[in-house]
């Protein structure tokens, strides 16, 4: 039998080390995809209102693979269950969700919508570059095909936060106030909980502690076109990975998964 995180037995194969991880995966895309939807029809240009929305639909199509594979694995285990993409999407409390804390954060102004998809989208490129290789046929080809996505995600975020940080005194300002705003949530990006050193050990997560240099590097190096600073690293927020959240993530779910709620197993 499995031990979960807290090292209490469960039967429950929601609780197997592979199935938090792969939901921690779907969770931070899928939270990060609806921040992103939010700025559909208010984005500063029409052309960066479609860009941000077709990177928000990219997020959510991450994440039903993800909650896909995930329902087959607790459907198989436990005979009887019938978890779907929806249901585990929907169908979860705020204590549930394994995201990083860093995709809750309130969108705030441009800038901080921008540093907040660099962050996780380089992330994302490094974890799912592992990912690509590891032993779990079916995360390899998620990974991949993510990877395809991520890729210009990291190219179009990092030439706004170039033009923004080498911009004008507003914008470099505003940069500058994203970042300390969102830099105590990028520590937890690299720090493993239970599950991920279980998957760690055998083959099917990522290595996120050797990812942390490369994934700073390319941080560093952006940062000095746009004429910025990283900060030093200071004390860092955690809990996300184990479902302790912020309470933004309460009020994004209450409007994410009110209809399915309010009208159960209702279908288009």
């Amino acid at each position: 039998m499995m031990q979960t995180d807290n090292n209490t037995q469960h039967t429950n194969p929601i609780h197997r080390p592979l199935v938090q991880y792969i939901l921690h995966l779907a969770d931070t895309a899928l939270i990060l995809g609806h921040r992103n939807s939010e700025w559909c029809g208010h984005g500063p240009v029409l052309e960066q209102d479609i860009a941000i929305s077709n990177i928000a639909l990219d997020m959510v199509g991450q994440a039903r693979m993800l909650y896909q594979y995930a329902a087959e694995i607790v459907n198989t285990t436990n005979v009887g269950t019938a978890a779907t993409e929806d249901t585990l999407a929907y169908l979860r409390d705020a204590t549930a969700f394994k995201n990083l804390l860093l995709a809750e954060q309130q969108n705030g102004d441009w800038a901080v919508t921008i540093l907040r998809q660099f962050f996780c989208s380089t992330w994302q490129y490094y974890v799912y570059t592992q990912l690509a290789e590891c032993k779990d046929a079916r995360l390899t080809e998620i990974a991949a095909k993510a990877l395809k996505e991520v890729t210009y995600h990291i190219k179009w975020s990092a030439e706004w936060v170039i033009r923004l940080g080498d911009g004008t005194e507003e914008s470099h300002q505003r940069l500058v106030q994203a970042l300390e705003l969102l830099w105590p949530f990028t520590g937890e990006m690299f720090i493993p909980v239970a599950y991920e050193k279980e998957g760690i050990a055998e083959g099917w997560a990522a290595h996120i502690q050797s990812l942390q240099q490369p994934w700073l590097q390319k941080i560093t190096e952006i940062f000095q076109e746009a004429c910025i600073t990283v900060p030093e690293r200071q004390w860092q927020q955690t809990g996300g990975k184990t479902g302790i959240h912020t309470e933004l993530l309460g009020f994004l779910l209450a409007e994410m998964q009110f209809l399915q709620r309010a009208y159960p197993d209702s279908e288009w």
